[in-house]
Parts: C-alpha cells; structure tokens; sequence
C-alpha cells in the first residue's frame, strides 16, 4: 500500500513575464474609457496643444512612478502587491490603507465604465434607452 502524502509548499515567485508580456499590460492599463471619454472636456478646455501638453507632463509623472515600482520590485521580489512595498517601507497601516484606497479605485472605476458605455452607446444610438448602456455592458463584462 502506497501512502500519499500531500506536502503544502509556500508560494515562490517565478520570473516568466516576457517584454510581450508587460507591454500588453501597459497598454492594456494606458487604454481605457478615460481616454475616449475625458478627452473631449480637455480639448474643450485646454485646446489640442494644451491637451497634448498635459498628457505628456501626466505621461512623464507616470513613467517615473512606475519606474521606481520596477526598481522596488526588481530589489526585492515580494509575493504580494505594491501595498507590501509601503507596508515594509513605511508603515504597516500604510500598506493597509493603500491596498484599500487602490481597491475603492477600482471599485468606483467599474461604476464609472459603466456609466461612460451608456454615453457611447447613446451617442452612436440616439433612440437607446437612457437606462440600457449599463446594464448591458455589465451583463457582457460579467459572461
């Protein structure tokens, strides 16, 4: 009779991302609603060379940012998120609170995608429903 016996390893890291990889989430995360939505209010507003001027400057900022996180990570690999990195290098409550602020951010994010699918979908179908964008979006983001 063979026993078996079941081992529980820890979760290791392993470094399989290729730089197809981490390009397709770059673009993935730099593309989205933002983009086709808030862009006609800073045109409005800062006409297209002061619009240009300020995705740069925010491009720039995001760029350092993301950087620095690529320099956290790449000195120490943690399994975990970026909230680990405040809640070992600043604080613990930091880490907390940061893990729930990008939470409630992508929370409301998800209510403002839906809400932003409905203003697409009247402009390209002005008889819509004014209540139909978002719960068809929800309905095929959720399948």
């Amino acid at each position: 009779m063979v026993s078996e016996t079941k081992t529980t390893e820890a979760p290791t890291l392993r470094r399989e991302l290729k730089a197809r990889h981490l390009t397709m989430i770059a673009i993935g995360g730099s593309i989205g609603t933002g983009l086709f939505v808030a862009s006609g209010a800073t045109i409005s507003q800062a006409g297209p060379g002061g619009a240009l001027l300020s995705y740069i400057l925010i491009g720039l900022m995001v760029y350092f940012l993301m950087t620095s996180l690529g320099e956290l990570a790449a000195f120490m690999p943690v399994s975990g998120s970026f909230a680990t990195y405040g809640q070992n290098y600043v604080e613990e409550g930091f880490g907390f609170a940061l893990g729930w602020n990008y939470w409630y951010n992508w929370a409301v994010t998800i209510a403002v995608d839906l809400v932003a699918s409905q203003l697409v979908m009247s402009y390209w179908f002005p008889d819509t429903p004014a209540g139909s964008g978002a719960p068809c979006s929800s309905a095929s983001c959720s399948c």
